[in-house]
């Protein structure tokens, strides 16, 4: 509440609402959202001016989301006439997978004067280590739940391919979309760009014109039975005037794809590639494939197939991995890059389902010519040899939990905590040790690998007699997989920094919460 020019007539704070609207359940419906916000205004004396508003937006990024952009451009252009913004929880500002962009976006906010609340959870937005530390974890739990959903969907994408229906992607060539209903009733074919209406029809692939058809068998038939090389069928095809069903001239590569696309022999194969939660595109290792064999009527007989794929696996098979690698590398060199289709399109040099053959994976290939694909995929193994170390300490902390009314549980794989089933804690003992000048430093190693969302690091005396303090440590806000701290350490590491485990006491309590009717 301020106070107005002449002293007399209190005035409410100005407030704005921000509301995104998705459709994973009725509790974030925009009116739900709006009367939580309402309620939390009336007892905090603020007055809603404005009400921005997201209908049907992921909270993955920002692209997309015109409101809260346009609500970025008023405060930081310094038009917003409000103080404050109320959201009904972290998960409407955003589902985030780098939790520090959903921290930056409040950041700007601040920085303008204008502060964020989040009206629907139980902590209040104050800027205490204690919220900060809640707030962290609310946004990993935010984006954690898109990473759930996608698992989920993932795992319906997979059953109805193992039924024998399509999931996205051209038909390629020779081939058709076919369109059927839930009862698998044809219905009709799919042009180009053309996409199903009702959510439970379904797609099929279907031989594609009787001309496409015989194209595609006389690819198999010279490169099978006339030993004919892609580019020689390419050229041969480009001079008939045949094009792809892209309407391009053929290539090598296109006429490869041809050769090791097993739609053309009626199985149905996806997850060669994903794009989970709006990442880098990546290829995946067959054994990651999903598939359902003999769901669609072959153009090619499968003992062609199966020939095709033994001449182009033949054509490396006696020739040394070194040499393969040496080309490999030579491509890399020329090209400035490595893809599947790049190693295709190489004149001389096997293909990439025979690298794959040879090696296991792509992959593996390029690791041993030392090129990177800009991802890192390797994976931090866990680190859990501290853990049988302080039971003391484990026990000291589930009874201050439980003191407070909390549920511990003690995860029989991996020995982290479970508090409320909403946070999950690793504990690691932190040995003290010293540099050659004779100053004392403790190395913090994280259990990334097992997902903790906060590390309680305990820093340890000499020779381990007695724990000095506690470092309590948000999986979101830790970018490598250790952290070597000092006597003396800079802010920000200090600011996770407690004499007791009496925060984790905090961080568990329970609290009446009143939501909207």
């Amino acid at each position: 509440m301020t106070v107005d020019a002449t002293g007399d007539m209190p005035r409410p704070l100005l407030a704005a609402a921000y509301v995104r609207m998705s459709t994973e359940h009725q509790q974030y419906s925009t009116e739900n959202q709006l009367d939580t916000i309402k309620l939390y205004a009336a007892a905090h004396a603020m007055q809603i001016t404005r009400v921005y508003t997201d209908a049907g937006k992921s909270g993955l990024l920002l692209e997309g989301r015109d409101a809260l952009k346009q609500l970025f451009q008023d405060v930081e252009s310094g038009q917003a006439s409000y103080t404050t913004i109320l959201v009904y929880d972290v998960s409407r500002w955003g589902r985030f997978q780098d939790p520090d962009i959903s921290a930056s976006y409040e950041v700007r906010c601040r920085q303008m004067g204008v502060s964020v609340q989040y009206c629907a959870e139980q902590f209040s937005n104050d800027g205490s280590p204690v919220s900060n530390i809640i707030k962290s974890v609310k946004r990993m739990m935010a984006g954690e739940y898109s990473r759930e959903l996608s698992v989920k969907v993932f795992a319906g994408q997979s059953r109805l391919i193992e039924m024998g229906y399509r999931q996205g992607g051209p038909a390629g060539y020779g081939l058709r979309r076919q369109l059927v209903d839930a009862a698998g009733v044809p219905k009709y074919e799919l042009e180009l760009g053309e996409h199903k209406s009702i959510q439970t029809d379904r797609v099929i692939l279907v031989p594609g014109p009787k001309e496409e058809v015989d194209v595609v068998r006389q690819i198999y038939r010279l490169f099978v039975d006339e030993g004919r090389s892609e580019r020689e069928i390419a050229q041969r095809l480009n001079a008939r005037g045949v094009l792809t069903d892209r309407s391009r001239p053929w290539t090598r590569g296109a006429v490869h794809q041809v050769l090791i696309n097993e739609k053309y022999i009626g199985n149905n194969v996806w997850n060669r590639t994903s794009f989970k939660l709006k990442q880098a595109r990546k290829r995946n290792d067959p054994q990651n494939w999903v598939r359902a064999d003999g769901t669609f009527p072959p153009i090619v007989s499968e003992l062609q197939f199966r020939a095709a794929r033994e001449i182009i696996n033949g054509r490396s098979y006696r020739m040394p991995d070194e040499e393969m690698l040496r080309l490999l590398k030579i491509i890399h060199e020329r090209c400035g890059c490595l893809s599947g289709l790049v190693i295709d399109e190489a004149e001389g040099c096997p293909s990439s389902s025979a690298y794959t053959y040879r090696f296991g994976s792509l992959l593996r290939c390029y690791s041993l010519i030392g090129y990177s694909p800009g991802r890192d995929y390797q994976y931090l193994e866990a680190n859990r040899r501290l853990r049988l170390l302080y039971p003391d300490l484990l026990q000291q902390t589930i009874e201050q939990i439980r003191a407070v009314g909390g549920r511990v549980d003690i995860e029989p794989d991996t020995g982290m905590l479970a508090i409320n089933q909403e946070i999950r804690l690793s504990i690691v003992l932190c040995r003290c040790q010293f540099t050659s000048a004779g100053a004392r430093r403790w190395k913090i190693r994280f259990d990334l690998g097992l997902g903790p969302d906060l590390t309680v690091a305990v820093r340890m005396s000499e020779g381990e007699q007695r724990a000095i303090d506690y470092y309590v440590l948000p999986t979101v806000d830790m970018t490598a997989s250790q952290l070597r701290v000092a006597e003396n350490n800079r802010a920000d590491v200090e600011i996770y920094r407690f004499d007791s485990l009496e925060i984790i006491a905090q961080l568990s309590r329970r609290s009446a919460h009143r939501r909207a009717a």
